[in-house]
């Protein structure tokens, strides 16, 4: 209860001003399911102007849809008025917001059960959906008809895969059938809202499944590049079952099997930033190499302890091979390495044009490449005075 408490007298100031406030949405269905809360949001009757009146810092960040932000002691709170939306334009946001006094009406418009419960801030709950009786099921559930909550906004049916993946809970029938069906709706939405989405599906621990469901629902057939995929999909969802990765190493498995096109061209297709798509490139050639050779003191030093360290988690992952023992013998060649990088040499390219006499040029580059090989290696000591004696020999 502890980020509730410290929001709690906000919830009151609004009560003394003559108004309704509760906590409502994901913070209250994690307090309920025992699981960190990261941010309390606060929905209440009073307006975004009489909010504002309340409070002497505040400032807009979507007022249009009801929603003020509130500074109190020292942090931001997300204050939004109850509203009901009407007509839905591109099956993505409403055509118009109207802000109501009604916390039943506004919990009306929410995507799911679990969702849409709210509490006050004594801890009583209002649970005009029976969320709660799903949250105990483990059962996710539009409010309402399903059909008209997709049609709503499409990138719900992501969303209700993402929660299988987060909170290992099982779409219900009525739910799955509508996901099913309006599948194609998906294509209105924004690749960036779906990637978000999707990011957190694979961060889930019940992912396998949810990634089983993506293929299983069709939705898979409106993701960028997946249409072709059904197969490979499933066969990953089989590869990371109970198996601890991040989710670029998912990627990394993913594209790997599927090998038909580039990594960067395909991932360019989900708007994944270029840092991201650099580091699962990484990965994926360094599993080829692994495939057919083992860790060397040089492999591990050019390739770069974590790209090694996913390289491997990979690798073990593929082949069904215990992970714990191969990443503490990364970890402890990668420790003896007499450097980590190529700033830490002992010697520049200074240092080799006064031993030679000899101007710069390229030759400092590929003789810097082989003294940095020598001390990786350990045929050469990361001294100057040894590195000289042996350059010059």
């Amino acid at each position: 209860m502890e980020k509730f408490k410290k929001a709690a007298p906000i919830l009151e100031k609004i009560e003394q001003a003559g108004f309704e406030a509760y906590f409502v949405g994901g913070s209250v269905r994690d307090y309920l399911l025992n699981k960190p809360i990261e941010d309390v949001d606060i929905a209440t009757s009073a307006f975004p102007e009489e909010i504002k009146q309340i409070f002497p810092k505040t400032f807009d960040v979507g007022i249009e849809h009801g929603t003020v932000i509130v500074v109190y002691c020292g942090e931001n709170y997300e204050i939004t008025t109850f509203r009901t939306e009407d007509e839905y334009v591109d099956f993505r946001r409403p055509k118009e917001v109207t802000f109501i006094r009604s916390l039943e009406e506004d919990l009306k418009r929410r995507d799911f059960t679990m969702n849409a419960i709210a509490m006050t801030k004594d801890g009583a709950l209002i649970d005009p959906y029976n969320g709660q009786e799903d949250i105990k099921d483990k059962i996710i559930c539009t409010v309402g008809n399903a059909e008209d909550r997709f049609n709503e906004d499409a990138l719900r049916m992501m969303r209700g895969v993402r929660f299988v993946s987060q909170l290992s809970f099982t779409l219900d029938k009525k739910t799955y059938k509508a996901i099913k069906r309006l599948a194609p709706l998906l294509q209105h939405i924004s690749i960036e809202r779906i990637y978000i989405e999707f990011m957190k599906l694979l961060k889930g621990e019940n992912r396998s499944k949810a990634l089983e469901l993506i293929v299983e629902s069709n939705l898979y057939q409106y993701l960028p590049g997946f249409a072709e995929y059904s197969k490979e999909i499933n066969e990953t969802a089989r590869i990371i079952e109970n198996k601890y990765l991040n989710e670029l190493e998912v990627w990394a498995i993913f594209l790997i099997s599927i090998e038909k096109e580039p990594t960067e061209n395909f991932l360019r297709k989900w708007k994944m930033p270029v840092k991201m798509i650099r580091k699962i490139n990484q990965m994926i050639q360094a599993f080829k190499k692994r495939e057919t050779e083992e860790w060397t003191k040089e492999a591990i030093y050019y390739t770069g302890l974590d790209t090694a360290l996913s390289t491997e988690r990979i690798y073990c992952a593929m082949h069904e091979i215990e992970v714990s023992p191969r990443i503490d013998k990364i970890q402890q060649i990668y420790n003896t390495l007499p450097i980590k990088h190529r700033n830490e040499l002992a010697v520049n390219g200074n240092d080799l044009m006064k031993w030679v006499k000899r101007n710069s040029g390229p030759w400092i580059r590929d003789a810097l490449e082989k003294i940095e090989v020598a001390v990786v290696r350990g045929e050469v000591r990361n001294d100057k005075e040894h590195i000289k004696e042996w350059f010059n020999s």
